[in-house]
């Protein structure tokens, strides 16, 4: 058992952030950790930024973390993942879906999206490890672009200690019944990507 694990997940409103942070939460909480949640999603339903914190321990007294603490940065847009790359820890992993969702500044013409190498080397400054995931295009392949996030809780999923069959069982308690397979199978591909 770990003796404590800081995931922060970020995104964009729509992209099944919240989900996947109380999936996390209940994974942790089934595993025999104490856990704590914080989130933000002020402007989610318009496409604005979602950030959630999720921490497991022995002991948590805090639902947020500390920035320059994060184990890991779960990223479910790329540039959402830049923005919050102080908060991973220095050599903290980074798992993060290639997809772009410009911002309005974008899409006005007042700023442009940065390139996705300047984006990869912004994140390798303080992460020891970059995994770049097309969890969305593999989510589009099962059939909807918003299993995205389950697929990379299933790439976060092979690298923890916890059972396989832990995520599976609370994913099949969290989502709408006529949904339960295909989030299994949008949760097995991460997990057989990561592999």
């Amino acid at each position: 058992m770990m003796d404590k694990l800081d995931v922060l997940l970020t995104g964009v409103g729509g992209q099944g952030t919240i989900l996947a942070s109380d999936i996390l939460v209940e994974v942790g909480l089934q595993a025999g950790y104490d856990v704590k949640k914080s989130e933000v999603h002020g402007m989610a339903q318009r496409g604005g930024s979602v950030e959630s914190q999720v921490r497991w321990g022995a002991k948590v007294y805090a639902a947020t973390i500390e920035k320059g603490a994060a184990d890991y940065l779960l990223g479910f847009e790329m540039l959402e993942a830049a923005r919050w790359i102080e908060h991973l820890k220095l050599g903290g992993a980074v798992i993060v879906n290639r997809y772009q969702i410009p911002p309005p500044s974008v899409t006005m013409g007042e700023a442009r999206y940065p390139d996705e190498a300047d984006i990869q080397r912004l994140l390798e400054s303080r992460a020891g490890r970059v995994t770049w995931v097309e969890a969305t295009s593999q989510a589009a392949e099962l059939g909807t672009a918003a299993l995205a996030g389950v697929i990379l809780l299933g790439h976060l999923a092979a690298e923890l200690e916890v059972e396989l069959a832990v995520w599976r069982d609370v994913i099949a308690r969290l989502v709408p019944q006529r949904f339960v397979s295909l989030n299994l199978e949008a949760f097995d591909r991460g997990c057989s990507i990561a592999a």
